[in-house]
């Protein structure tokens, strides 16, 4: 019988708080076999992370994975740059977008299938009261969501 695989969602929570984000990409990583272990058990996380350009290839910077206690990593290792597997022309769009003055920002990394995937999109930085406008409409609308179920 067939082991099944476990779900873990690692997701970079301020990247929507943060950014106006355009629509998102699937790309691979390259991982060492500790690192896919703790990945598979949640042992990571993407605050502060972000994709750049280099040599025309796409690289996670600042991501932090974490060892377990069955396969460790230094501490060098947590937060090394991986590089990230994209087709060329879907490179050349965040190239183009980076000349923009966007950011190329890490959503999830998605570890459901064989392999594990990182989601990423561009974004324009958001200013302080673009984010305050944001939170403050939907405190608007939870308080309308609330009335309608109570209504009822």
């Amino acid at each position: 019988m067939k082991k099944q695989a476990t779900t873990k969602r690692i997701t970079n929570r301020r990247a929507s708080h943060d950014y106006q984000l355009d629509d998102g990409l699937l790309v691979g990583v390259e991982l060492s076999g500790a690192e896919v272990k703790a990945l598979r058990q949640g042992h990571g996380h993407l605050r502060g992370s972000y994709v750049t350009i280099k040599d025309g290839e796409l690289w996670l910077l600042n991501a932090t994975i974490t060892g377990t206690t069955s396969a460790p990593l230094e501490e060098s290792e947590q937060t090394r740059s991986r590089r990230l597997l994209a087709k060329r022309r879907e490179i050349a769009a965040f190239e183009e977008a980076k000349k923009q003055g966007k950011t190329i920002v890490p959503l999830e990394l998605l570890t459901n299938t064989r392999y594990i995937k990182l989601r990423i999109a561009s974004g324009r930085g958001k200013r302080q009261y673009d984010k305050r406008a944001a939170l403050k409409a939907r405190d608007e609308q939870r308080d309308i969501n609330r009335r309608i179920r109570n209504a009822n």
